[in-house]
């Protein structure tokens, strides 16, 4: 399963770069058969949040390490080293530039963004 990850250097900057999360055939819910799942990561808190369509923040760094799960509408992130990506709905994005200079987020297109956050410890 791929993620968006993104991180920062030593001086701040914010940077992308694609994840995988390692998934292995395990029982989860006996006795429904073996499925594909992934290690458990201990969590905080989860956080369902709306982005209105037009929506465009300022450049910031996440408020803690945290993963949205994307599912609906459209966004472009833009990292501190100034590349850009599209995010939309069944993306996976995990953000981990929580003390620099961080990255802005704007809405694409006319549909509010529906977003489900989980934060981590």
């Amino acid at each position: 399963m791929n993620f968006l990850h993104l991180t920062e250097d030593d001086a701040g900057v914010s940077h992308f770069s694609d994840g995988e999360i390692e998934l292995r055939a395990a029982e989860f819910a006996p006795p429904a058969p073996p499925m594909p799942i992934s290690e458990p990561e201990p969590c905080a808190r989860l956080i369902h949040l709306i982005l209105p369509a037009g929506w465009g923040g300022k450049k910031h760094p996440s408020p803690c390490r945290q993963i949205a799960y994307m599912l609906s509408g459209r966004a472009e992130i833009v990292a501190g080293d100034g590349e850009r990506r599209e995010i939309g709905p069944g993306d996976i994005w995990r953000m981990e530039d929580v003390t620099g200079s961080g990255h802005t987020t704007s809405v694409l297109g006319d549909d509010n963004v529906h977003m489900a956050i989980v934060q981590l410890d």
